[in-house]
């Protein structure tokens, strides 16, 4: 296994309980062993991600580089995974029972969705789609699977070419930060999005249809898969780095067996040369949205990594023998279009927490709240979201203290200014992101009792908070090509397979656990022999007249 990820510790677990392999033959090799679901104190975070240039002497308060929102509908592969292994939190459930309990108690019902300056909550119910958004989204919809390749590198920007209504519309404003596309984003990837979520064009404005883990994604997800594995004796190789492959030599130049890989000690920096022989199957996450991240704290800027991504760079040496594995620059050479700015926000009381709660008009936990900017910033001349924060049900870790609250948000569009805080997100600190978040709340809140009139004391409520540059964030969104990405069983290969999100599999959308934990599934399939009829059956949502009605009807509120 190269990289701990979610997919490949699906991969583990199936290859055990539906291949029968021994535990103490799967091997991981990864520079953590978390992947992108991640989430914890700063201490548990390694150097590498700090910003050297300043030293960081306030390491304190809780780290999650990101967000995970679920849906039981459409995660179907997820949940199998998770009904498979016990939860590490709660006695006597599975991870998946933990997570359903958890949820059924704490169903989500956003309120405040969108939310902007001098008009407080926006009525999301009203979609603001006009005839022609009506006709190009139908299309997009509508279009079979077979001719998906007609939209091979086209963006959203360019499929709405000529209708620039549809992005001021309050539809696009909640699909755009619920999943994280961006106009530029492949519209390819949008028409999967709408085939499998297409129901949630009649709940989207307060996200009934989202399912929420009980703490934070590494503790409710990572963590009972590692225990899982760990009591099956599989091997866990931390601090370790594939740098390169060696491959057989074959009369058939497009044979894919990989011979030896090439393991690089993160620590000292020694490498080594592993050997693998014909019994071995070789199962890579060949892309991180994490890779190259850095991380700030409350008074310095998470510094701007220009490395190209870790996973990335040994995809590429694939390529670069072999004709089918895909293109990694798509996706890992266009920075400008996938970078994110995160943050994740630790206070010592429940001042903050309290201020949303009276702002937004809901308990924590319900909702996923994006401010609209009050001023056209966006090449097309319309306003657009200047940043989205989550508010967890709290504790959303298990050794955070009562007194404590935990807040994440992020910027979609890091290289912005700010309105309160005047530079570029991804050049702010801790404190300036806080000051930014105040100052958002505070256009929404008119009145007497404005939170601006208690930001010296929010401000010295807080523990910590970290900023996160994520270059690849939402890399794969990136516009491309059905090819660019790599499938999880390539032709011609004999002991290698593809996973995690930059894996095509066939009417699968990225950007979730659910295509994360399928690919990991296939691959262990394929190499232990299980029939491909067994794998959990997908629902094809857009292939069901009464949810299609329903989407019809719904565009036109």
């Amino acid at each position: 296994m190269i990289g701990a990820g979610l997919s490949n510790m699906a991969a583990a677990v199936y290859l055990i309980q539906e291949g029968h392999w021994r535990g103490d033959n799967i091997t991981f090799y990864g520079a953590d062993m978390h992947g992108a679901n991640d989430g914890g104190t700063t201490e548990e975070f390694s150097d590498e991600y700090w910003n050297k240039e300043h030293p960081l002497d306030n390491q304190t308060g809780y780290v999650a580089r990101g967000g995970r929102m679920l849906n039981y509908r459409t995660y179907v592969d997820l949940m199998d995974l998770l009904d498979r292994i016990p939860s590490a939190t709660e006695e006597g459930m599975t991870a998946a029972e933990d997570t359903r309990d958890f949820d059924s108690h704490h169903q989500t019902y956003d309120k405040a969705r969108l939310l902007q300056g001098g008009k407080g909550i926006i009525d999301g119910g009203k979609l603001g789609l006009n005839n022609k958004d009506r006709t190009l989204l139908s299309k997009l919809v509508l279009m079979p699977d077979d001719e998906e390749t007609k939209l091979d590198n086209v963006t959203i920007a360019e499929y709405f070419k000529d209708d620039p209504h549809m992005f001021q519309t309050n539809f696009w404003y909640m699909w755009e930060t619920t999943f994280a596309f961006r106009i530029e984003s492949s519209v390819q990837e949008l028409r999967r999005y709408m085939h499998q979520m297409i129901y949630e064009f009649t709940q989207i404005e307060h996200l009934v249809g989202v399912n929420r883990t009980r703490y934070n994604q590494f503790e409710s997800m990572i963590l009972p898969l590692i225990n899982y594995l760990k009591g099956e004796e599989v091997k866990f190789i931390s601090n370790r780095i594939v740098t390169d492959w060696e491959f057989a030599d074959s009369s058939m130049q497009d044979e894919i067996t990989v011979t030896g890989i090439h393991v690089k000690n993160v620590e000292d920096d020694t490498e080594e040369l592993v050997d693998i022989d014909d019994e071995t199957a070789v199962i890579f996450t060949n892309g991180s949205i994490t890779d190259s991240a850095t991380m700030g704290d409350y008074n310095t800027p998470a510094r701007e990594n220009m490395e190209y991504g870790i996973s990335a760079a040994l995809w590429k040496k694939a390529t670069e023998r072999f004709y089918n594995l895909g293109t990694p620059d798509k996706f890992f050479a266009d920075r400008k279009n996938s970078e994110w700015v995160s943050f994740t926000l630790t206070t010592k009381n429940h001042l903050l927490l309290n201020e949303i709660t009276r702002i937004t008009t809901q308990v924590p936990g319900n909702a996923l709240n994006s401010f609209l900017s009050t001023t056209p910033i966006t090449p097309l001349g319309q306003k657009d979201i200047n940043m989205s924060i989550v508010v967890h049900h709290q504790p959303h870790f298990t050794s955070q203290k009562p007194n404590e609250s935990v807040i994440w948000g992020y910027f979609l569009y890091p290289r912005r200014t700010g309105e309160f805080v005047h530079k570029q997100y991804i050049k702010m600190t801790g404190k300036e992101m806080a000051q930014e978040l105040i100052g958002q709340l505070s256009k929404v809140d008119p009145g007497p009792n404005n939170i601006k009139e208690k930001e010296p004391a929010i401000l010295d409520s807080i523990i910590n908070n970290i900023p996160v540059y994520m270059p690849y964030a939402s890399a794969l969104f990136n516009n491309r090509a059905k090819t660019d990405r790599p499938e999880v069983i390539p032709a011609h290969s004999t002991n290698l397979a593809f996973t995690g999100e930059f894996a095509e599999q066939p009417y699968q959308m990225i950007f979730t656990e659910q295509s994360a934990a399928r690919s990991g599934e296939i691959a262990a399939f394929h190499f232990a022999g299980v029939p491909m009829d067994h794998l959990v059956d997908t629902p094809r949502y857009d292939k069901d007249p009464k949810t299609l009605l329903k989407a019809t009807k719904r565009m036109f509120s």
